[in-house]
């Protein structure tokens, strides 16, 4: 799902790769387990770019180790988060370890409690720097990352079409204004005339996915006979 976090979870023992999952889902977060490194790249190659990897060193096949290297040549410097879960706890081990892309460096045996929280506060610094990174509005939980075209709710991305997206952001930068359905059609679809419908099938989409009661919308609002307006009000911060 692509509003909840995703996860790659990197280890040859069964038993501490279901006990990892099983934390996961009771967080609300998807993952997918992997026994080694070469199933986990095949996946990556083939376009599934995960939130987090949690990845063990001593793997059959490819090292830990050697899965950074791997990584590394697939995204250049922009890698995907990773954590590392070994029972080799030797500083050499951990520098290495390191300076090969990882973020974190959690060694076995661990507090299942512990690593979840090491997970979230992971994801939060994630969001934190895209967020900083580039232009956003924040509204209510939400926050619309404008560089990235992208939606998210207490730092977790919502699934958005591209349209969706479009008509959402024109409507947050023109906060406070009712737009018609027809500006807002010439404005986001970039020609004068055409099925002026589309608006309002999209808008009632948006509304599903952001409104706790789309029957008395918070955020965006219907003048009937006139076209819509968001809420300037709810809007808590720009960058």
């Amino acid at each position: 799902m692509e509003n909840t976090p995703f996860i790659y979870v990197i280890e040859d023992e069964e038993s501490i790769s279901k006990l990892i999952t099983l934390y996961l889902t009771k967080e609300k977060m998807d993952s997918k387990a992997f026994f080694n490194a070469e199933d986990a790249l095949k996946e990556i190659k083939s376009g599934k770019q995960p939130n987090l990897i949690i990845l063990d060193l001593n793997l059959p096949g490819i090292s830990g180790f050697d899965f950074l290297e791997e990584l590394k040549k697939i995204f250049n410097k922009d890698l995907p988060s990773v954590m590392i879960l070994s029972a080799r706890d030797t500083d050499e081990d951990i520098i290495k370890g390191l300076s090969y892309g990882a973020d974190e460096f959690v060694t076995k045996p661990f507090s299942p409690g512990v690593l979840m929280a090491r997970i979230k506060a992971n994801l939060r610094r994630q969001s934190f720097f895209l967020e900083k990174m580039e232009s956003y509005i924040q509204f209510g939980p939400y926050t619309l990352l404008l560089g990235s075209c992208v939606l998210k709710k207490d730092g977790v991305k919502i699934s958005l079409s591209t349209k969706e997206y479009e008509v959402l952001e024109y409507l947050v930068k023109n906060a406070g204004q009712v737009i018609s359905p027809e500006k807002i059609y010439q404005s986001v679809w970039k020609v004068e005339y055409g099925d002026i419908t589309a608006v309002a099938v999209y808008i009632k989409k948006k509304k599903k996915k952001i409104e706790d009661n789309p029957a008395d919308c918070k955020y965006i609002k219907t003048d009937f006979g006139n076209g819509y307006i968001f809420s300037a009000e709810c809007i808590t911060n720009k960058n």
